[in-house]
Parts: structure tokens; sequence; C-alpha cells
């Protein structure tokens, strides 16, 4: 397995036309997240990436949309997306678009994300399946070179260890659009959904360690009072 970090700067696309079937990627991604858009409360939603901003989130129940890019055009803060200008715990909900595809530092990223999420905010992640028609044009010399298929490709198990390892809990992932050139091909996508060309993972920010260290537990139940006689104490004689 390749590290996650890498010096190779790929430089991401303005806009998903610049990817091949880019309108069905969008497309598919914003009828997998409409149902999860009116679940959404809060005030801030971070739109990281300019492929993030060209979703369309108007059934959000959060009011405000930040796009944020360090380059491209309908952006509202220009800003590296390993230095965000945004205070500790200030923002309630996060979208990447195939953001850490695109990215020489996808830990960096997420570290930078979970800074600036409240507690218990959304993070929503999606990216191209390398087990899919897309991964597999990783490997054909005539279009490995172009957009989606020269972009970083992380499986969705990937992913969710490392937001376990954040303290995350993956409230839904799925993998979806089997065929890139179709946004809608229930059939395929139903019986073999493995091979989407796309993940989604939703997943939301938990304070509370959520797998239980043991040895807490058991000091918990077992806790000595103070000033309790060791067993080895003298005791003073009556006499």
């Amino acid at each position: 397995m390749r590290a996650a970090r890498t010096d190779k700067i790929i430089a991401p696309p303005a806009s998903w036309d610049e990817l091949s079937h880019g309108g069905a990627y969008r497309i598919a991604l914003e009828q997998q997240l409409e149902p999860w858009w009116p679940k959404l409360f809060g005030f801030h939603l971070l739109k990281l990436g300019n492929l993030s901003a060209a979703i369309n989130t108007e059934k959000c129940q959060i009011a405000h949309h930040i796009n944020v890019s360090a380059s491209g055009e309908q952006i509202d803060i220009y800003a590296d997306n390993l230095q965000l200008p945004f205070i500790d715990k200030t923002l309630d909900a996060c979208l990447l678009a195939n953001t850490l595809a695109y990215s020489e530092d996808p830990h960096g990223i997420l570290r930078e994300v979970d800074r600036i999420l409240i507690d218990d905010g959304w993070l929503i992640i999606s990216g191209f399946n390398p087990f899919s028609f897309v991964g597999i044009g990783k490997m054909v010399p005539m279009v490995r070179k172009k957009h989606p298929y020269a972009s970083r490709m992380f499986s969705k198990m990937r992913m969710i260890d490392w937001l376990s390892l954040l303290n995350y809990e993956v409230l839904y992932h799925s993998q979806f659009q089997s065929v890139p050139w179709g946004a809608q091909n229930g059939f395929l996508s139903t019986h073999i959904p493995a091979f989407g060309c796309q993940s989604l993972i939703i997943a939301r920010k938990r304070t509370i360690p959520l797998t239980l260290n043991p040895l807490l537990s058991f000091k918990k139940r077992f806790r000595v009072r103070s000033g309790a006689v060791g067993a080895t104490k003298n005791m003073p004689n009556g006499d």
C-alpha cells in the first residue's frame, strides 16, 4: 500500500467539465447526497475545493455555504486546503467532493477539517473507487493522464480507517455509479455496488471515544477509597 502523503502535486480540475464524464459523476453524487441534506443543521457549511463548490446544496438546512479553494470561480475564500482561515470549532459541516483525490497530503486535510469542525459536526467525503472502471483507466496509457484517471484513488475502507483514527462515527458509506457514463444505473449499482466508480462516506465528529478502554473501565469499578488500610499495614494493639 502506497503512503497517503506524496511529493507529486496533481493540479485539481477547475470544474466537473474537465473530467471525462464529469457531468455524470456530479449528478450521481448529488443524487446520493439529496436525502441527507435535510438532516444537517447548523450555521455554516464548508465546501472545500472547486468540485465541492459545484455540488447543488440548496436542500441543505444549513443557511450559510462557504466555497473555499486555492483558485477557480464561484469561490468565496481563496485559501490553502492545509491552512484554512477559520477558528477552531466554528463550522457545522464540511463537504469534500473528491478533494482528497487531488491532494498531496490527504491526512493533513482531514486534520485541518477536524480542527475547524464543531463537536458532532458533519463530514461528507466522496472519492473515486480504485476497484472500478475508473481504476482500470489508470492502467490505460492513452487515458491515464486525464481526469479523473490521473487523480489519487483511495479505497472506501482506507478512508474509513483514517476517520476512525480521528474518532469519527461513520453513519453511512456506499459505492455507486457502476459505469462512468451513466448517473442512473440502478440495476448494476444494486447488484454490484462494490465496483461503483464513486465512494461516499458520511460521518460525524465525536468527542467521546467510540471504543471503550477496558483498563479504565476496570479502574472505575474497583476504585480504592482514600485512607483504606493496606494488607501489610500494622494495626495498633488495643491493649
